[in-house]
């Protein structure tokens, strides 16, 4: 006949049970962490693709509006050159933009790392463009370019793999501008998203 220590047998008992529970909780919490860590991944994937996307959306918006304008160039209200300057940072031009009997003075330029416009629709009598009246909005608040030009500037020699004219660049030279601009996201260590596109100055072409 066996006896067995009662006393001896439930503290046994007793410390098995601790020993489970610890190790459940360690794998409660190995299982908690690598969840929290996957879900972690999944939303900083997605706020970084949506980043990604408005920043695309944003750059192609400003980008088709510029092309648009740039690209309908033309002699201002009082017979100047349709292109008034070029940089690498900064294009001033005329245009008309409301359809009226007046072309606005356009100038997109950078500024503090923004890409600004300024527009300045002419006045008085005699018509001038006083630039005290120019109207300034902020298309883009984080460029990204650094040295990198915004502008670059071809002339009618251009044949798709064309070196830019070197700057300060001769206005009346002007045929084609290439214009890239890189929108640096929220989240500064990523890459900036970079959008491109070049446009024809139809008012100004010759042998193009």
């Amino acid at each position: 006949m066996k006896i067995y220590n009662k006393k001896f047998f439930v503290l046994n008992t007793n410390g098995f049970a601790l020993t489970e529970i610890v190790v459940a909780v360690a794998i409660a919490a190995v299982i908690f962490i690598a969840v929290f860590n996957f879900g972690s991944g999944i939303f900083s994937f997605n706020s970084r693709a949506q980043e990604n996307l408005n920043a695309q959306s944003d750059g192609r918006r400003v980008l088709k509006e510029m092309v648009k304008e740039l690209r309908s160039a033309s002699p201002s209200s009082l017979g100047a050159y349709p292109i008034v300057a070029a940089s690498s940072t900064s294009i001033i031009f005329f245009v008309n933009l409301d359809g009226d009997s007046h072309k606005e003075r356009v100038r997109y330029f950078l500024n503090n790392n923004e890409l600004k416009k300024g527009v300045i629709k002419p006045s008085g009598s005699p018509l001038t463009y006083n630039q005290t009246n120019e109207a300034v909005v902020t298309l883009v608040h984080n460029m990204g370019n650094g040295t990198d030009p915004i502008f670059e500037y071809f002339d009618s020699n251009y044949a798709g793999t064309t070196t830019p004219l070197v700057l300060p660049v001769q206005i009346t030279s002007i045929r084609l501008v290439r214009i890239t601009l890189k929108i640096k996201k929220d989240t500064a260590s990523y890459a900036p998203v970079i959008v491109s596109s070049q446009v024809f100055m139809r008012n100004l072409k010759d042998n193009l």
